[in-house]
């Protein structure tokens, strides 16, 4: 299950980024590890490359780059972005990845979403928790140095330009996570829903407070262990639970029980906990807190939806008698997921590839992962079959005229696509100068009020900044053939209008790219089961 996380950096030492990348760092303080002499303790294996640095160190590229632009030179500015791809620790035994393949994963994801931006890819083979996750760390400079074609998570002409800085917005990262989990599905490696949120919502301040606790409880054990007399059993360990983890087991306990509302807020009540209600949204305030806790923090099982759907069931089953009691966390989930909308993620039992296995013999791998392989190959070929009959081909022909159109369709959804998207650049562009021409109007107004060339002229030098903002508004109306100015309201309904277009339209582009992916498949596995019918038939004949 690879996961997806961003940190945004105000460090203006970008060798720190590149200290922490390559050697050890204690997992609480994030300090440097030091050996017996004082000295740093590099990592005992890691992969490193650096984008677009031009043959220099990291750190030396990017302070040359804010210099030659300006920027970046505030206390208070972002100076980098530190994005990690962490992969499932099951990847390594059960799909293949190493190290270097996921450093190559990495540095493609890196150039095909940060183009423009030095950047240092680095991956390590192991976590903080020695959980055996490959991770890869993506550190780029929040300055562009280039000029890059507009991106789909991109809304602004200086997303574009060179000697701009980075935007990690909202969109930006739903989009990071649907191609971090695209990649993935490309790759065959474990993945879950990044856009769907989760049962439990850990943030990585909860995380790492439960970390430190547990670590802090075991030291205490372990010092109690060593008091105790020679023969006598010491306690069992103890789990630390963070405040928001047991204010999760308490919301459970009472939602286990509570057919209505009211009822859940009473039994909440008795635990000290005050559950309130404020535009639609559930917040819940404990007695060590004065700011209460939203239940978009906890996770997704704690939402009104969610909360009112189990009491709903629990009214039901309780008016019915039934002896057995639905668990919780999957009538939640079966709840949550019948208000979703479509899925825009790959899908979990999609079609995949099959595997050469005589290349991968070539290349090195043991007889684990081709025993593995010849399982994976079975379900494919069933799995091919079944969807080929399923969309009714009878010839190989009838399977390339389907592509054919399905390139086709993916062609035009991408051309409608694109449509929306410079229509909707066009309007944010007008209603900037819109904005902008409105913010001069009393300055306008004031030169009208002069009196004399030589008043008119000392007043516009007076305010020759808002006279060049107003000239270069006036100067791109009279471009664009616009002689009635529209209102910023009905130019933002347009944009709003325009932007669920294009959310639809997305939508549907990504459906006609898995249909394609999905007949590629079927076509690419269909020719290898062709190119090993042969032998097949030659063993078959062996045995008889």
């Amino acid at each position: 299950m690879a996961t997806f996380k961003h940190i945004s950096s105000k460090n203006a030492d970008y060798g720190a980024a590149e200290q922490y990348l390559t050697f050890e760092h204690d997992e609480f303080t994030m300090r440097p590890t030091l050996d017996e002499t004082g000295r740093l303790v590099p990592r005992e294996d890691y992969r490193l490359a650096t984008l677009n640095c031009g043959g220099e160190d990291f750190a030396v590229a990017c302070m040359r780059s804010n210099l030659r632009y300006g920027k970046n030179q505030k206390r208070e500015d972002v100076k980098s972005h530190h994005y990690i791809i962490s992969f499932d620790p099951r990847d390594g035994t059960d799909n293949g990845l190493t190290v270097d393949r996921a450093q190559e994963l990495g540095e493609r994801f890196c150039k095909a979403h940060f183009p423009g931006h030095q950047a240092i890819v680095c991956t390590h083979p192991d976590g903080h928790n020695h959980s055996g996750n490959i991770h890869v760390h993506i550190v780029i400079n929040s300055l562009r140095i280039e000029e890059v074609p507009l991106l789909p998570y991109m809304d602004r002409p200086a997303d574009t330009k060179a000697g701009c800085k980075h935007r990690c917005t909202d969109a930006a990262m739903e989009y990071f996570k649907a191609e971090v989990m695209e990649m993935c599905h490309w790759e065959n490696l474990y993945q879950i829903d990044l856009l769907h949120g989760s049962k439990n919502r850990v943030t990585e301040r909860e995380y790492w407070a439960q970390r430190k606790g547990q670590a802090k409880l075991d030291r205490q054990a372990a010092a109690q262990a060593a008091a105790l007399p020679a023969g006598e059993q010491p306690p069992k360990p103890t789990k630390f639970e963070t405040d928001k983890e047991k204010l999760r087991q308490i919301i459970r306990a009472a939602l286990s029980s509570a057919t209505s509302y009211d009822e859940f807020s009473a039994l909440l009540l008795r635990q000290g906990v005050t559950v309130k209600e404020s535009r639609g949204r559930l917040s819940y305030l404990t007695p060590e807190r004065t700011k209460p806790i939203t239940a978009r923090k906890l996770g997704d099982g704690f939402d009104r939806t969610a909360v009112l759907a189990l009491l709903e069931q629990n009214a039901h089953r309780a008016a019915e008698k039934a002896a057995a009691i639905p668990e919780y966390t999957r009538t939640i989930r079966e709840r949550l997921q019948q208000g979703k909308t479509a899925k825009t993620a790959p899908k979990q039992g999609a079609i995949q590839r099959m595997v050469d296995r005589e290349a991968k013999r070539a290349e090195g791998k043991g007889v684990g992962y081709d025993r593995w392989a010849a399982v994976h190959n079975l379900k494919q070929m069933a799995a091919t079959v079944a969807a080929y009959e399923q969309y009714g081909f009878t010839s190989p022909e009838q399977l390339d005229a389907a592509i054919t159109a399905a390139y086709a369709d993916l062609h035009d959804s991408t051309a409608e696509l694109k449509t929306l998207e410079a229509a909707l650049q066009d309007k944010k562009e007008l209603q900037g100068y819109v904005l902008r021409y409105a913010k001069t109007k009393d300055v306008r107004d004031g030169l009208k009020a002069q009196k004399s060339d030589k008043a008119r002229a000392a007043y516009r030098q007076k305010h020759e900044s808002d006279f060049i903002i107003a000239d270069a508004a006036a100067r791109y109306f009279r471009e664009h053939g616009i002689k009635k100015l529209p209102t910023y309201k009905s130019l933002q309904a347009e944009i709003e209008q325009l932007t669920a277009d294009k959310n639809a339209r997305y939508n549907d582009y990504r459906e006609k790219k898995e249909r394609v992916r999905e007949l590629q498949t079927v076509k690419g596995n269909i020719d290898q089961m062709m190119r090993g019918a042969p032998s097949q038939q030659k063993r078959h004949e062996h045995d008889r």
